[in-house]
């Protein structure tokens, strides 16, 4: 066969064919009379197996090794090939990354993309102090991306500049609660942190009341408390379960107790609140140190059934936890008669 007409069947060009026989990689085994190639039909199986390998990434080079070779075991170049291949899909999904950033700035000149490159590069710096430089003086005149924030919330670990990245994310606006519940799926752990860290810090964003819910069922506590908090400041029930585990944990259990309050406030929230309290108060193996941290919980709710459980309190056999209660239940009376004189003033 000669070499048009493998190039025909093969789909590879003769200047192709004619640079494997150079290297010695494909040579036709016969010549015709007038001294042209004539491939044979191992010849052109040989060209395919090339063209396969070739597919995979391999280098001419590394092809004519692994034809010649028979010896040679493809799992070391096979791993070497993935390697990089995932470096380039890397580098290859972080240039896609800042082409986006810099679509959602609608930049009007090159010079608009061009500040945007300059952010950028202050916040892929190594210095802690370049980067909080860069968050906090963005280039004038051209929106901040918030999908830009938000990826850099998730990888920025030093907590001044990540404090500095949320301040600006939360004043964006844009989607930038799409990137962060990608966070939040993450496996490591301290990328869910960041990003519910961030939502919280923008829960009227679209979408964040849903992700915060949905990280309630988070197995890292952190972030369960983080959500737990931020809901609960919007008025959502949904997050007392977490608040007044944090209040039998001692974890931010007066922040905490301070959302518990604000949530009863709430008529419909009011009898969740308070049995979530009293249900706690009642375990059978609750400590001296818990039910002081419940009662002055249960000083922050409102309606009368806390009140009352409050008092019960104050009758404990621990005399520690009776006397906090007793204090609390003062507190109480004090605050009654201040909005009774109010109310008739």
């Amino acid at each position: 066969m000669l070499i048009g007409d493998v190039a025909r069947r093969s789909g590879v060009s003769t200047r192709m064919l004619r640079h494997y026989d150079a290297l010695g990689l494909v040579r036709p085994t016969g010549r015709t009379v007038g001294g042209y190639r004539e491939y044979s039909a191992e010849d052109v199986r040989r060209i395919f197996h090339v063209e396969s390998l070739r597919s995979l990434g391999l280098s001419l080079k590394q092809i004519g090794r692994v034809l010649e070779d028979p010896a040679f075991t493809p799992s070391t170049l096979v791993g070497d090939l993935i390697r990089r291949t995932e470096e380039r899909l890397a580098r290859e999904r972080e240039l896609l990354e800042r082409l986006r950033a810099i679509d959602a700035s609608a930049p009007t000149d090159w010079q608009a993309v061009l500040r945007i490159v300059e952010l950028m590069r202050g916040l892929d710096s190594s210095s802690a102090s370049h980067r909080q430089r860069a968050v906090l003086t963005p280039p004038e005149d051209v929106p901040v991306p918030a999908e830009l924030l938000a990826g850099a919330v998730l990888t920025e670990s030093d907590p001044h500049v990540a404090g500095a990245l949320r301040w600006a994310l939360a004043r964006a606006g844009g989607d930038g609660v799409t990137t962060l519940r990608a966070g939040l799926r993450s496996q490591n752990v301290d990328i869910r942190r960041r990003a519910v860290l961030a939502i919280a810090q923008m829960p009227e964003a679209p979408g964040a009341a849903a992700v915060l819910t949905d990280a309630l069922g988070d197995p890292d506590p952190v972030v369960r408390r983080h959500a737990a908090l931020a809901l609960g400041r919007q008025g959502v029930a949904a997050a007392v379960p977490t608040l007044v585990g944090m209040v039998v944990e001692g974890v931010n259990d007066v922040e905490a107790a301070e959302v518990l309050g604000t949530l009863s406030v709430d008529p419909g929230c009011t009898d969740r609140v308070t049995t979530a309290l009293v249900d706690e108060l009642d375990a059978p193996t609750v400590d001296a140190a818990t039910r002081i941290r419940l009662a002055q919980a249960l000083v922050e709710v409102a309606g009368a059934a806390a009140q009352d459980a409050l008092r019960r309190l104050a009758h404990d056999d621990d005399a520690t936890v009776a006397l906090v209660a007793s204090a609390l239940v003062g507190v109480l009376r004090e605050r009654s008669l201040e909005e009774r004189t109010g109310e008739q003033s």
